[in-house]
């Protein structure tokens, strides 16, 4: 039988029935003929450029094959669109480059055990196969800009500034000091988000807003999916959250998004160190920790940093001069939203019931504050 007559035959037993049977077949038609390797993975990169096609992009898959299979998978995923991306002939934009730059790759010793090795990779393409479309980012490309998203400029040096910043915060065991470190950094992405608007205007710029997919990874995405919206409201951006695929997808201009990115990772950052320190608590007073604790501890926090952002943002002292620019954007962004979902669905928050664990969230979102804007000189 030709090479590919075996991977056409591996593949009808293995991709379009989800019985272990057939795919325990198929799998032993590859292990059986090393000549096939080579088609299997033209195959597989013609999967991974189908599901751009249908909206998904580098990092989209790998955290979905993540969430549904396990980490072997998501490394051969990450080889996959690896090799896909070198005979790719479609100009991609700096986002989807550094996506690609940052996948996990497999190793060549993991082929050793080729019947196991056949099974995982029959498992992702299974996977890669059934993905649904996605609402498409990159409405550039239909106007001849390159695809994956606008060409983004290299980090100002303040942006450089806050992810110190951050990072410090992150890093730090003494609450007082992070609260000041988030504190400053908000405080220079708020100047930065105007700073960048008037630029913009006064240069007529008429880049529309761009939209990113963040990931919102569980344990307790709701809270988290909660925290980043609030975050990206603060921000003059828009998050819509996907629960089934783990990401929100943010609207906004590049720099504002830029700003979502850092600051939701580091509040996240905090969170996730403050709730350590409280749980130590709760068990040294002899009290049982649970998930519920957690869960309640993060959707308090969640809910407590929003109210604090929304007051800040609404404290802050705008030009009359700026006031046209900003509500042009609000409405682009808007605009954008629109186009891309133009439906949503509310949902409510689960398993918020742990007086203790929404106590200490609030706690901890009251320590990692942010100040509201300052007025610009």
């Amino acid at each position: 039988m030709s090479t590919s007559g075996t991977v056409d035959r591996a593949f009808r037993s293995a991709l379009y029935d989800t019985g272990d049977d057939t795919l325990d077949t198929g799998a032993s038609l590859l292990a059986a003929d090393p000549a096939a390797d080579a088609e299997v993975a033209r195959r597989g990169e013609d999967l991974v450029a189908s599901a751009w096609q249908r909206g998904w992009q580098p990092a989209d898959v790998v955290r979905v094959v993540r969430r549904e299979l396990d980490e072997t998978h998501a490394r051969l995923a990450g080889s996959l669109i690896r090799a896909q991306a070198l005979r790719d002939g479609r100009v991609r934009g700096a986002r989807w480059q550094a996506q690609v730059a940052g996948l996990p790759t497999s190793e060549a010793a993991a082929r050793a055990d080729r019947f196991s090795y056949a099974t995982a990779v029959l498992e992702l393409y299974r996977l890669l196969l059934r993905l649904p479309a996605l609402e498409p980012l990159d409405e550039a490309a239909g106007a001849g800009e390159p695809p994956g998203g606008r060409e983004r400029k290299p980090e100002s040096r303040m942006l450089g500034r806050i992810r110190a910043l951050l990072a410090k915060a992150e890093a730090t065991g003494f609450p007082e000091e992070a609260e000041a470190l988030s504190a400053k950094a908000q405080e220079l992405m708020a100047r930065h988000s105007v700073d960048e608007a008037l630029l913009a205007a006064r240069a007529a710029v008429t880049e529309g807003p761009d939209a990113v997919r963040i990931g919102v990874d569980p344990p307790y995405e709701q809270a988290k999916a909660v925290l980043l919206d609030a975050v990206a409201a603060a921000n003059h951006c828009r998050a819509v959250w996907n629960e089934a695929f783990g990401f929100s997808t943010v609207v906004g201009f590049a720099s504002d998004l830029e700003a979502v990115e850092l600051l939701y990772t580091s509040l996240l950052v905090q969170a996730t160190g403050a709730m350590t320190r409280a749980e130590a608590a709760q068990r040294a007073g002899g009290r049982k920790r649970t998930k519920t604790f957690r869960q309640s501890f993060l959707a308090a926090y969640a809910h407590r940093v929003g109210v604090r952002l929304a007051a800040a943002a609404a404290e802050v002292p705008v030009g009359e001069d700026l006031l046209p620019v900003l509500a042009s954007r609000e409405v682009a962004v808007g605009e954008r939203m629109d186009r891309l979902f133009p439906e949503t669905t509310t949902t409510r928050l689960r398993g918020v019931s742990d007086a203790a664990g929404w106590e200490e969230g609030s706690r901890a979102a009251d320590a990692a504050q942010v100040r509201g804007r300052k007025r610009l000189p």
